[in-house]
């Protein structure tokens, strides 16, 4: 029998793990993937790439997607660890790492909710409900309302709070249904649009570098339901099915409302803030009639709302937990790592998700609002920035899956990533850091792998409408304050550190 793993952990550690409790079951983790990785804000902004996006994305389906879940599957069964990327980056490269990767991936969300969730959610309201206008008391009220209650959810004990995004799980469901359905309907009344030709499908380098950042960020969400895993009944058998299913709907829920948009607007008229509900609405009208199909259209917007706010609402169940474990492990200030001893939630990093949403969203619209950027410009922007801070926090993650097999090869694998030797592990991250890198690169520093190639990028900006000066400021800016962060964090968090303790690594057969 192989000797025990053990880690380091702390005393704070052990006394706030005490509080979690078991309720998270193979249906709840499924459905809270699929809310995880299906965010319908993104599909004007892959479709406005043309057709050969979703070529892109089969190949990125394929050659990401796949190698991503048979690392995630390995690693949550074998580390079923609460705060699991966190504890798989810590056993590989360290504390100091593991510190600055918690950082990257849990701000992201605040990022994500504050920016490119609440634009598009209050874009939906203002195009089809009641007009809100830029910069309004009202825009900023929605926009806070609506992060708000991202957060609400996520401090809700996960008993109680899981359902929320399990019905946005559902809303997903019947949203991307009704939608190809009448698109299809839609496409053998009226074909497609006129400019769309078979040859289009053809990838190109030009496609490549403006998609990849886009569907990596849109498919990444496995391992998010690992940083419950000692919530969760039973782990090891339940993550790898999760993994697979929900893999398989969201790869679905992407490309086929992609073709979608393509088949119903002309390509000059596909935005990333609004696309859905536009190809949505010509669609409707004109299958199921004016009244009907208005009426299809008023729950589609209803419906976008929910899986907007359910969206957040997931990632913020999960990346939460990421910084409560960083901070009760002492790589994060030690005010963070408690977890609520009735709920059971990480209520402290839970409030301060919710005002780092609110600053970034108030900023944001700032900008928008006095920096003369139109509303779809300052969506592309603050996209982005959630874009390349996940990006940045999964080049931790993919090489850590492989460290692991080397220095803790002892650890049981109930799920194992080949039969045999440790090629197969060594190709799915290899192929799964190369794609994040070329995003991460393409995502920091828009048109530096075009300028190494030899081509020229200055419309990018162009297209969105503002300067390249204006974006790094923004995107730069926002990398330096993370990195900041990390690091005054992770000094705050030596005192918790020093009540080093050794434990057995969490294994349940």
């Amino acid at each position: 029998m192989a000797e025990m793993a053990v880690e380091h952990t702390t005393q704070l550690a052990l006394e706030e793990k005490a509080k979690l409790k078991k309720s998270f079951r193979r249906l709840d983790m499924i459905l809270f993937t699929v809310c995880a990785m299906v965010g319908m804000d993104l599909i004007g902004s892959i479709a406005a790439n043309g057709l050969q996006s979703v070529t892109w994305l089969v190949v990125l389906a394929v050659c990401f997607l796949v190698p991503y879940a048979l690392i995630m599957s390995e690693l949550g069964t074998s580390f079923p660890e609460e705060g699991g990327p966190y504890e798989w980056v810590k056993l590989a490269f360290g504390r100091v790492h593991a510190g600055i990767f918690a950082v990257f991936y849990w701000i992201t969300n605040p990022f994500w909710v504050g920016g490119a969730l609440a634009f598009t959610a209050v874009a939906a309201i203002d195009s089809q409900w009641f007009g809100v206008g830029s910069g309004s008391f009202l825009d900023y009220l929605l926009k806070l309302v609506f992060i708000w209650i991202s957060i609400i959810v996520a401090i809700a004990s996960l008993e109680y709070g899981k359902w929320v995004p399990n019905a946005g799980a559902i809303a997903r469901a019947f949203l991307v249904a009704l939608f190809i359905i009448t698109v299809g309907i839609y496409a053998i009344k009226n074909g497609v649009q006129d400019g769309l030709v078979a040859s289009d499908l053809s990838p190109s380098r030009a496609g490549f570098l403006a998609v990849v950042p886009l569907a990596i960020f849109a498919f990444v969400g496995f391992e998010l339901q690992a940083n419950a895993s000692e919530e969760m009944v039973n782990p090891q058998k339940d993550i790898p099915v999760s993994v697979w299913r929900s893999g398989v709907f969201a790869t679905i829920a992407y490309i086929l409302p992609v073709l979608g948009v393509l088949f119903v607007l002309p390509l000059d008229k596909i935005d990333g803030l609004d696309a859905f509900i536009n190809a949505s609405d010509v669609a409707y009208q004109d299958v199921w009639g004016s009244a009907f199909g208005g009426f299809l259209l008023q729950v589609t917007v209803a419906l976008l709302l929910l899986v907007l706010a359910t969206s957040g609402a997931s990632w913020m169940i999960g990346s939460d937990r990421t910084q409560a474990v960083a901070a009760f492990d002492g790589t994060f200030f030690p005010f963070f790592g408690r977890f609520h001893s009735g709920l059971g939630t990480p209520v402290r990093v839970n409030v301060l998700s919710g005002v780092v949403a609110s600053i970034f969203c108030v900023v944001a619209t700032l900008i928008a609002t006095n920096g003369g950027e139109s509303a779809n410009a300052t969506f592309g922007v603050v996209l982005t920035i959630a874009i390349t801070t996940t990006l940045i926090s999964y080049l931790w993650v993919f090489p850590a899956a492989y460290r692991l097999r080397k220095t803790q090869p002892d650890v049981p694998r109930v799920y194992r990533v080949g039969k045999s030797g440790n090629g197969l592990m060594l190709a799915a991250a290899t192929l799964t850091t190369f794609f994040t890198a070329v995003g991460s690169i393409e995502a920091v520093f828009p048109g530096l792998i075009w300028k190494l190639l030899g081509e020229d990028y200055g419309a990018f900006f162009d297209s969105w409408g503002v300067t390249r000066a204006r974006f790094e400021v923004l995107t730069l800016g926002s990398l330096v304050v993370v990195v900041a962060l990390a690091i005054i964090g992770y000094a705050a968090g030596k005192k918790v550190r020093d009540q080093d303790v050794v434990v057995p690594l969490v294994h349940q057969e």
